[in-house]
């Protein structure tokens, strides 16, 4: 008896993940992204990571290849190899072959950055804060115009890029006609936090620190300090919180970033200037100067009592997805944060600790000490966090990129040749905004020829003359 012939198995999706950040034990937000999907992606698909900045780690389970910026024929061989390229920042201006590439491409925009260099730029010269805008904006549109499929952090960012697609014409009748939803094309893919139990193998904060005793209670800023937070009013909150509970501790996880490329903000100054002239540094409120290792940074989360985020309420607000807050998430520490962004309605929502209105600091520094020193809200608060931390585990925030990834498709509206979608639609428009007279007749008459022929032209006149009889 003969046994039927097995198929070969299909083959697996070639995905390369292309980012200009860092890639090492010290990691920021777009190289922490862009690991645990490389690692989550690996169970199913065949993965690179590429970065143009320097790599100085290893994995088993994918690739990693450094490029030289602006080395297009070296990432170029990455592009020839790749099914699925998966785009942050500013890798279509970096390299041609990849803003050229025929290949199914995922924009990552996870980061409205346009949003960023709002606030980022502010105390920059007048010019150079619109020329920073409008580069952040023009990046966007590249990404989005080419996208076949477009990542997001939330249903407010689905929203935001919603807008967008629809003001760039790729919300248009072949992309409706193949998923009228659009959920297919802007997937909610989130930041997303480690499956496993965090474990404490050492005291980085309690006990080692000096001026923070094994037996305080220590508020954690889990992230940098940058223009679209408002740490200041944290500070100022503090000075009331150790009025009653002097041993409340504040300490701030990264004060400056470890990338020299990226600059350090004024806020940062402003929170130290009146952290000093509150006589709170180094007693009551504690700046970490170095950035700290990936993979110890949960030394730090677990010697504290609660995290907490505050910001001022303005347009970055509302679309942001503060990444580290999952790391309290993670760390199961309560929560206190500002209201306004799509976090607080999670901590409301859930009970995972405390939303205060902006810009106050008696209820910023009441909120602190009710989820440090009561009892009932922090059980409350800490059940809380069970439960939602495993929304935001990494392979059940990243599960829509995988079911792309596996079955990519081109977008409906690129085809089968790769023809940047919305040129029609903007060629027409540009057509109807010219004024009325024989040369806007010509490019219509040229217009309906190309796109349908002469019949195209017929039924166009044959209405023209139908509409002037009405009139």
């Amino acid at each position: 008896m003969t046994s039927e012939p097995q198929s070969p198995p299909a083959p697996r999706t070639r995905v390369l993940i292309m980012t200009g950040d860092l890639i090492r034990a010290r990691m920021a937000g777009p190289a922490i992204r862009v690991w645990n999907m490389a690692t989550v992606l690996s169970a199913h698909c065949d993965v690179r990571i590429v970065s143009w900045s320097r790599i100085e780690r290893t994995s088993e389970d994918f690739e990693l290849h450094f490029v030289h910026e602006r080395d297009d024929a070296a990432m170029g061989a990455h592009e020839e190899w790749a099914d699925v390229i998966i785009v942050q920042g500013t890798a279509f201006r970096v390299f041609p072959s990849i803003a050229r590439t025929d290949k199914v491409v995922v924009a990552d925009l996870y980061d409205p950055f346009h949003l960023e260099q709002l606030e980022q730029n502010k105390h920059a010269d007048p010019t150079e804060w619109e020329e920073e805008v409008a580069k952040a904006v023009s990046l966007l549109n590249e990404q989005l115009l080419r996208a076949d499929c477009v990542l997001c952090a939330s249903e407010r960012q689905r929203d935001l890029w919603f807008g967008a697609l629809s003001a760039l014409g790729r919300i248009n009748p072949l992309t409706y006609t193949a998923d009228p939803t659009f959920e297919s094309i802007v997937r909610i893919v989130p930041f997303g936090l480690p499956a496993e139990a965090p474990t404490q193998t050492r005291h980085a904060l309690k006990g080692t620190v000096p001026g923070i005793a094994a037996d305080d209670k220590v508020l954690i800023w889990g992230g940098g300090i940058y223009e679209w937070f408002d740490p200041v009013t944290l500070v100022r909150a503090m000075k009331l919180v150790v009025a009653e509970r002097p041993e409340t501790k504040l300490f701030f996880l990264s004060a400056r970033h470890f990338n020299p490329d990226v600059p350090e903000m004024k806020v940062l100054g402003d929170t130290l200037e009146v952290s000093d002239e509150l006589e709170l540094t180094d007693r009551h409120v504690f700046f970490n100067d170095s950035w700290v290792d990936y993979e110890d940074r949960v030394n730090f989360l677990l010697d504290a009592d609660a995290g907490v985020s505050t910001h001022p309420i303005h347009l970055e607000t509302r679309f942001s997805f503060r990444t580290r807050i999952l790391d309290y998430l993670w760390a199961r520490l309560p929560i206190i944060a500002t209201d306004g962004d799509s976090f607080a309605d999670i901590v409301r929502a859930h009970r995972l600790g405390a939303v205060v209105p902006p810009e106050d600091p008696r209820a910023l520094a009441d909120a602190i000490l009710a989820v440090l020193y009561d009892d009932e809200v922090r059980a409350r608060a800490i059940a809380g966090l069970e439960r939602v931390r495993v929304d935001f585990a990494w392979e059940q925030a990243l599960q829509p990129l995988v079911d792309f990834c596996t079955t990519p498709r081109r977008a409906a509206d690129r085809g089968a040749t790769g023809a940047r979608p919305g040129s029609g639609q903007e060629a027409f428009g540009r057509i109807l905004e010219m004024p009325k007279g024989p040369r806007r007749d010509l490019s219509l008459f040229l217009y309906y020829l190309r796109s349908g022929g002469w019949s195209r032209v017929r039924a166009k006149l044959e209405d023209r003359r139908e509409r002037l009889s009405r009139r």
